[in-house]
């Protein structure tokens, strides 16, 4: 699958709505001092910073090295990494996994889920936000069918908007929605 293209310049001046609109999502992570937080697909690094201010320790990937680049320059006391959503690995397992406006554009969502859920704590959580009006329910459903084949009790939750908050927990996953 050839990789997609970004400008990142272009993305920080004329698409900076992107990231605003999840600084409400970075409310709902309620990063605290000592947190290890993950941003996955970091882009320009704006959040990451934001979480960061907040004290916590914070990782940004995105598969864009312009991205990433652009990231570093930005926020060069800032840890950024170029990862591939689909195949990322972690050396320490993180307290939260954060995502905004990123996984609608990956078409293979049970790699991110299996990542996600291997880069996470006991207890962790997985605060995302996906794109747009009817892209999550793919992503859904995709994530139910391996937390299934993975043998994870699944909670009757029903999907309500396009925030999503999993909780990963040694009994099951906490899955809540918000609109």
């Amino acid at each position: 699958m050839p990789a997609q293209k970004w400008d990142a310049a272009l993305y920080q001046e004329k698409h900076n709505f992107v990231w605003q609109y999840g600084e409400s999502l970075i409310e709902l992570l309620s990063p605290q001092s000592g947190d290890r937080l993950l941003d996955l697909g970091c882009g320009t690094g704006q959040l990451s910073q934001q979480m960061a201010a907040a004290g916590a320790e914070v990782m940004g990937i995105d598969a864009d090295v312009t991205m990433i680049q652009q990231a570093q320059q930005n926020y060069p006391e800032l840890q950024f990494e170029v990862a591939d959503a689909r195949n990322f690995q972690v050396t320490q397992p993180y307290d939260a996994v954060f995502s905004n406006a990123v996984l609608h554009w990956v078409p293979d969502p049970e790699p991110v889920i299996d990542c996600v859920w291997q880069s996470l704590k006991p207890g962790g959580r997985f605060v995302a936000e996906f794109g747009g009006r009817g892209n999550v329910q793919g992503i859904v459903e995709a994530l139910y069918e391996t937390l299934r084949e993975m043998g994870v009790p699944l909670p009757g939750t029903s999907i309500r908007g396009t925030f999503l908050v999993l909780e990963n927990t040694p009994r099951y996953w906490n899955i809540e929605a918000f609109g």
